[in-house]
């Protein structure tokens, strides 16, 4: 964690559990200015973390009767998917991310398809509705066709999703989740948040954009509505690992709708790269040391990923307060960075352990 500080990110705090221990530890700074420390209880904005969590949600809806999973999603939401791609896009090509609708970020904070920041600023404090979010995306030039893979991953999905909860059950998705979801699991510091501050203790929140702001601005405060239901949550490392620890363990959903979510196709993530993508969860497989499932996130500000492995042993969440730390080269295309090897020495020592005596001790 150390590495990952002397790297450049002010501050990253973890917790690791492993077949009943737990280590908490963090490293730097929750304030570039004053000094302050990170904790290792600190409240997070976990970004797409969140999509796991409303994935869930939709599998109880399925587990009741009132969604299936490879019904039309104009069944549903006629008005938000009128159409032709209403009748063939299903549930499932939503939550997996194959129903071909693109993102709709870039066209929210349109600024940054010319490098600037000036609609994250812009759009600080707006406060967007669903339908509109939901509107760019599906107008927008489609990805995919539906059902088609690879997949493109789309915030798009998951908005649509919340409509969908909020559909089905009557009351707002956000509620619900909370209900259904974050409370079944006994998460204590996870929600969505109110306003546009974090709730108890927390980093601040640095945002380079790819090296546009430099040095990286402080954007810890602002309307999270711009992607609700796909990556809204706040949460502790602590409360990420009981809740993935828990779905895992089939507490949140059955055994039946689990194995649909682990159910994976190849998807394009919005950094390019391919990963494997079920329903709401990612699946990684590190050699040597097993599957993992789970999930990451990025807001402005903040990064974190959250992984378990497949018997429920080895858990480890993640979350530093830097994003997109990558310069562009010459074609534009993100340079590799110190920051991305530390993380990922410090992910693979925290998934697998080592071999030397630092980190037995540690452990």
């Amino acid at each position: 964690m150390e590495g990952v500080h002397r790297a450049g990110v002010p501050g990253v705090y973890a917790e690791v559990r492993d077949a009943g221990r737990t280590w908490r530890g963090a490293a730097g700074v929750a304030d570039v200015k004053t000094g302050r420390p990170v904790t290792p209880d600190m409240r997070q904005r976990v970004g797409s973390i969140t999509k796991t969590f409303t994935a869930a949600a939709v599998m109880q809806q399925v587990e009741q009767g009132r969604i299936e999973l490879d019904a039309p999603i104009g069944d549903y939401l006629p008005q938000l998917v009128p159409g032709e791609r209403g009748r063939r896009i299903t549930v499932r090509m939503l939550l997996n991310n194959t129903s071909g609708f693109p993102d709709y970020i870039r066209y929210a904070f349109p600024s940054l398809q010319g490098m600037s920041p000036k609609s994250l600023d812009d759009n600080r404090f707006r406060q967007f509705r669903p339908a509109e979010l939901i509107e760019m995306g599906v107008d927008a030039p489609s990805a995919g066709e539906p059902g088609a893979t690879p997949g493109v991953y789309s915030n798009t999905n998951y908005l649509l999703l919340g409509q969908l909860l909020e559909q089905v059950t009557g009351t707002t998705a956000e509620e619900y989740i909370t209900r259904n979801v974050i409370e079944r699991a006994g998460l204590r510091h996870t929600g969505f948040p109110t306003g546009t501050r974090i709730e108890g203790p927390h980093s601040r929140m640095y945002e380079a954009l790819w090296g546009l702001n430099d040095p990286p601005r402080d954007y810890s405060v602002y309307n999270m509505s711009w992607t609700g239901t796909g990556a809204a949550l706040v949460s502790t490392m602590d409360d990420l690992n009981r809740f993935y620890g828990k779905l895992l363990d089939g507490k949140i959903v059955n055994q039946s709708s689990l194995a649909q979510m682990q159910r994976t196709v190849p998807v394009v993530a919005l950094d390019g790269t391919m990963i494997e993508y079920g329903l709401g969860l990612h699946k990684v497989d590190i050699q040597g040391c097993g599957t993992f499932w789970g999930h990451d996130g990025t807001v402005w500000g903040a990064g974190t990923i959250s992984l378990t492995r497949a018997d429920g042993k080895r858990q480890m969440s993640v979350a530093v307060n830097l994003q997109r730390w990558n310069k562009p080269d010459s074609s534009g295309k993100p340079q590799r960075h110190p920051i991305d090897d530390a993380l990922k020495t410090l992910s693979r020592q925290a998934m697998c352990g080592s071999g030397n005596a630092q980190a037995r001790n540690a452990s």
